[in-house]
Formats: structure tokens, C-alpha cells, sequence
């Protein structure tokens, strides 16, 4: 599990790993492309990102997006 925070405006790229993600939102808004879908989230949302599946995160408010990443132990 890890802690990721992106600053207003900024964004992760579009990119793809070999492993099952899920995204838990604390604070902020944002989208989420997985795919050519995007998803608008808030605070209390969940995504689950399949493997290989292109994906990135966009902050699109004015306050720092926070959110959960976690991937399976292996």
C-alpha cells in the first residue's frame, strides 16, 4: 500500500504494469482514465485498475488529490 498525493493541475501519465491495482481517494478530485474511460472521483471512491490496462490519475481541483494505491503481494 502506498500514499500518493498529486498537486493541483498535475497528472500521471498514461502508462500500464503487469499487476491488479485499486485506488482509494482521501482528499480531492480528480479523474481517472483506465483505458479510454475516465472516471470523475472524490473523496470515498474506489477504482480498480486491471493489469496491463493503460491508466493515469489528473488532479482537476484547486487542493492537493490523495489517494490509496494498493497492489498484490507477491
Amino acid at each position: 500500500m502506498r500514499l500518493f498525493e498529486i498537486e493541483p493541475q498535475g497528472y500521471s501519465p498514461h502508462h500500464t504494469h503487469d499487476w491488479e491495482h485499486e485506488i482509494y481517494v482521501l482528499e480531492g478530485k480528480g479523474v481517472i482514465r483506465i483505458g479510454d474511460v475516465e472516471h470523475e472521483v472524490e473523496p470515498g471512491c474506489f477504482a480498480f485498475i486491471p493489469p496491463r490496462e493503460p491508466h493515469s490519475i489528473i488532479n482537476t481541483g484547486d487542493k492537493p488529490l490523495k489517494f490509496l494505491c494498493l497492489i498484490p503481494y507477491k
